[in-house]
């Protein structure tokens, strides 16, 4: 994991410590589309609801994975927040882990 590239999205970050982490700065879905467009293979989004909102609504995701764990809280934060439209998902794959968790693989759907 330390050799791979790393991208973080920061406002206040200048100089990254972390071997092979670069700061995008700016707007952010035009810096998200020239790293898809400069690099080959994945991007992936780790625990970062804001920033997955935001490629959402500018279209940069290609695929969300989530994990649903069979746990009512009754309260807490919520995953998604308004949108600037609608967006449509299909179900790729599912698949059972653990006791009852599931991994559910969304792709945007077609339009």
């Amino acid at each position: 994991f330390n050799g791979m590239p790393k991208y973080v999205v920061s406002s206040t970050l200048s100089d990254p410590e972390w071997t092979n982490t670069m700061v995008l700065e700016g707007d952010v879905a035009e810096a998200v589309a020239r790293v898809r467009d400069q690099v080959d293979g994945d991007i992936v989004v780790h625990g970062s609801a804001q920033l997955v909102q935001t490629l959402l609504d500018a279209d940069l995701v290609d695929e969300l994975r989530l994990m649903v764990f069979p746990l009512v809280l009754g309260a807490g934060k919520r995953l998604f927040g308004p949108t600037g439209d609608t967006k449509a998902l299909t179900l790729a794959s599912t698949r059972a882990v653990g006791d009852g968790v599931t991994i559910n693989v969304y792709t945007p759907a077609a339009a």
